[in-house]
């Protein structure tokens, strides 16, 4: 550990404009970022916090609320403040597959594919990439991993139009595969763009089950629409994120 890092006991609170619930939330939050407590640790109990700052166990709850409602732990019953893997981040300005995200955090994806197929497109989908509804076309669910663990279910229809009557791949060979790098050096479709809308949902069945969370977990939806060179519609594709993995960050300019 880096010598210079402070550790989360080592100094004092002071009085001030401060609040001391703050001030402990801020130690902890530190700690964590330092790698003195890793994902899977338990941090300090509130009995611990109150003994070593002298502060009332609604002090030291308060603090342990403020990380929780961070994304940094979650608080079980039993076992305590469990610090929890930190979140990826993904800037909503930037449109890039999800092998390219985990690639340039310094982490492996993988896929489950769920299943390929040529299946009548559903209403939402030819909307978006402009066919009519019902028709046939290329649906592929996955579920997308990082390191190994599950971050989000994948929920995609490709244009009709893009892979012609190529044969379908195999989802093994989607298991270890960018669905973008498939469709530019197979059928030569560059997603270059699109726009994308999120919202907050909850998990389903299906969704904890295969994200290996409990039903009713926060979930972010992402509905993007990708379009190639010459701006026309090549995926439509809704991606259910774990909200306790992952989040989305934008810059923002004041004109």
């Amino acid at each position: 550990m880096n010598v210079m890092t402070i550790m989360w006991n080592d100094t004092e609170l002071t009085s001030g404009p401060l609040p001391l619930w703050w001030q402990i939330a801020d130690r902890l939050r530190r700690s964590i970022e330092h790698g003195e407590f890793k994902a899977g640790d338990v941090l300090p109990s509130e009995a611990l916090l109150n003994e070593t700052f002298g502060v009332s166990r609604t002090t030291a709850r308060a603090a342990l609320d403020r990380l929780e409602q961070e994304g940094l732990i979650l608080r079980k019953a039993g076992r305590g403040s469990v610090v929890l893997d930190p979140k990826v981040e993904q800037p909503l300005s930037r449109l890039s597959s999800f092998a390219e995200d985990m690639r340039q955090r310094g982490l492996s994806a993988s896929y489950q594919t769920l299943g390929i197929s040529l299946a009548p497109i559903s209403g939402e989908a030819a909307k978006e990439i402009g066919v009519e509804a019902g028709r046939p076309a290329l649906h592929i669910e996955r579920v997308l991993k990082a390191d190994g663990l599950p971050m989000a279910l994948s929920d995609a229809w490709i244009h009709p139009g893009v892979i012609g009557d190529a044969p379908l791949p195999s989802p093994s060979e989607f298991d270890n595969r960018s669905l973008y790098d498939w469709l530019e050096t197979s059928f030569g479709a560059r997603i270059v763009g699109g726009s994308e809308t999120i919202e907050a949902a909850i998990a389903d069945r299906r969704m904890a089950r295969h994200l290996e969370i409990p039903v009713g977990s926060a979930m972010l939806v992402a509905r993007r629409r990708s379009l190639g060179r010459d701006k026309t519609p090549i995926e439509y594709v809704v991606v259910s994120y774990r909200a306790d993995r992952y989040r989305f960050t934008v810059d923002l300019v004041r004109s």
